[in-house]
């Protein structure tokens, strides 16, 4: 039995300590990465992560100076007959035919009161706690202090509080001893369920092949070796394996030694919570990959969004207005002063769009203050094409993304869509249109204008003048001659010939320069339009991209020990 008792397959994994600031770098990593991506990726996917920082804040917050190990295992393995075994006294109850745990025990090397915090924390009820002090016992069980040891219920048990008490306290405790017994140590259910889940956790994992008394000496061998293949395939590989007897004091020696320098190194705590990172970092690592994204959409998708934005706005209709308008003011301001009143009857092309008017003011000083305007409502295709230019934003930003974020991308893409008609209105609104100045040129026509119609008018009243005179008997006034054309006439005839030839002169001009303010019109509309496609689509995509961009480099840090 002395050769049962201390046979060890494997050293004890402690040879790589954890270094506790780096554990805590590692923990603040995480916490960066769920900061990143609050609101933006499920809840459910983050359990696991929120569930370590607030375990590991509080472990840490806790005695450091106790270590917390559990016997876990399956109905009739004999973990409570080891718990007594290892406490030296009857404590937890034994079985004989069905299981009896139904509670977790725990057992405290030195004093209770240090321990207790920690025993609140894990939830072990006061009167189910026992502390192994004893004067008889000297400095017998010294190498043990600050060992908290837990008996588990069964994980198998039929009554489900207790497999879920199980696995709640599996997610607590420093250190795990897994017992199992020569009739069921190949049972799917621990393997499956249990022992293949800790494999991050080999360094604080410990397994025992319990009531090896009852295997010939010549069995035990085959069955430990077997047992030692299903643990490699479990990914356990390495895992200490012992084989023990509760009956025998010398078959408790390996167990007894293996939580010996548990107890000492202080370090099983730190190595459970690496363990747990490490967990949780490979279960978040789909979420991210390794992906390096984009800063935003391409400039095509970019474009096109713009073109698409502008559509909606009415900056087609608005820039074309800006040209009548231009014609409409220019024609006023340069033609002829005699049919200039009944132009400026008309209404200005801009003011029916209750853009700025003929003096650059709007058109209505109260509809000016909430930036309304009258530009046609868009049409169900541009509509569409606005919606399919967000969507291309979106798909071309995120388009190397995890699986996990094209969605959020175009979620962010159209979260403030609700909210672009008024913005894009307020933009249209807003913008200069670069009519508010009279042209130097038009003021030069207008007065060019201004004098051939006053000469004409001076002819005209020359002449009615002379007529008047005639037929009133009186003597008329001598005409003075201009070659064979008298001057009245020629004033009369050459003011209208010459107001009619520069208003026929200047009409292309203004063609072209309404041309020239539709375009510098349509370039500053657009330039506004743009940059409300920055602010309400293409920021919240930026900002979706830059948490990507924390979450990936948290994770990062995370993952690195």
């Amino acid at each position: 039995m002395t050769n049962i008792a201390g046979r060890v397959r494997e050293a004890f994994r402690g040879d790589q300590r954890v270094d506790p600031d780096a554990l805590i770098a590692r923990l603040d990593a995480v916490r960066r990465f769920l900061t990143a991506v609050d609101g933006l990726l499920p809840d459910a996917d983050l359990v696991p992560a929120h569930t370590l920082v607030e375990r590991a804040g509080t472990r840490l917050a806790l005695s450091r100076d106790h270590t917390v190990v559990a016997l876990a295992g399956a109905t009739g393995s004999g973990k409570s007959s080891l718990f007594n075994a290892l406490a030296q006294l009857k404590l937890s109850p034994v079985g004989v035919r069905r299981p009896t745990t139904g509670v977790t025990h725990a057992c405290v090397w030195g004093p209770l009161e240090g321990a207790n915090r920690l025993l609140d924390w894990t939830g072990v009820l006061p009167r189910h706690r026992f502390v192994r002090e004893s004067a008889l016992d000297g400095n017998d069980e010294t190498a043990l202090h600050g060992l908290i040891l837990l008996d588990l219920p069964d994980f198998d048990s039929v009554q489900r509080s207790h497999r879920l008490e199980v696995d709640r306290l599996l997610g607590l405790v420093d250190q795990v001893v897994w017992v199992v017994d020569p009739q069921k140590y190949a049972d799917r259910v621990i393997h499956d369920s249990y022992l293949r889940e800790f494999h991050r956790h080999r360094d604080v994992t410990l397994v025992v092949l319990n009531q090896a008394d009852r295997l010939p000496q010549a069995e035990l061998p085959r069955v430990l070796d077997d047992l030692r293949r299903l643990l490699d395939s479990d990914g356990l590989t390495g895992v200490p394996l012992l084989a023990t007897t509760a009956i025998d004091p010398a078959g408790m020696v390996g167990l007894r030694t293996a939580l010996e320098r548990t107890v000492a190194e202080r370090q099983a705590a730190l190595r459970r919570l690496a363990g747990d990172v490490d967990s949780v970092v490979a279960g978040l690592d789909e979420l991210v990959g390794s992906t390096r994204p984009a800063a935003g959409p391409d400039d095509a998708a970019v474009a096109g969004l713009n073109r698409a934005l502008a559509g909606a706005a009415g900056v087609p209709a608005v820039a074309e207005a800006v040209e009548r308008a231009y014609q409409h003011r220019a024609g006023a301001a340069t033609g002829w002063p005699v049919v200039r009143g009944w132009r400026r009857l008309r209404p200005d092309p801009l003011r029916r769009l209750h853009l700025p008017g003929p003096s650059g003011d709007p058109a209505d000083p109260a509809e000016s203050l909430v930036a309304a305007t009258s530009v046609p409502d868009p049409t169900a295709a541009q509509r569409s094409a606005l919606g399919l230019a967000i969507r291309a934003v979106a798909d071309r930003a995120a388009a190397h993304l995890p699986a996990a974020w094209p969605a959020v991308v175009t979620g962010a893409a159209r979260s403030r869509l609700g909210d672009l008609p008024d913005a894009l209105d307020r933009a249209i609104a807003g913008t200069d249109l670069g009519l508010e100045r009279r042209p130097v040129w038009w003021r030069v026509v207008g007065a060019v204008q201004w004098l051939v119609t006053l000469a004409a008018l001076v002819g005209l009243g020359w002449l009615v003048l002379g007529y008047a005179l005639r037929v009133l008997g009186l003597p008329a006034l001598d005409n003075p001659m201009v070659g064979q054309v008298p001057l009245p006439t020629l004033l009369l005839l050459g003011g209208l010939l010459a107001g009619l030839l520069v208003a026929a002169l200047t009409r292309p001009v203004i063609r072209w320069a309404a041309l020239r303010a539709r375009s510098r019109a349509q370039q500053r509309l657009t330039v506004q339009v743009a940059s409300v496609g920055n602010e309400y689509v293409l920021a919240p995509v930026r900002t979706v991209l830059a948490s990507y961009a924390q979450a990936r480099e948290a994770l990062r840090d995370a993952a690195h020990r």
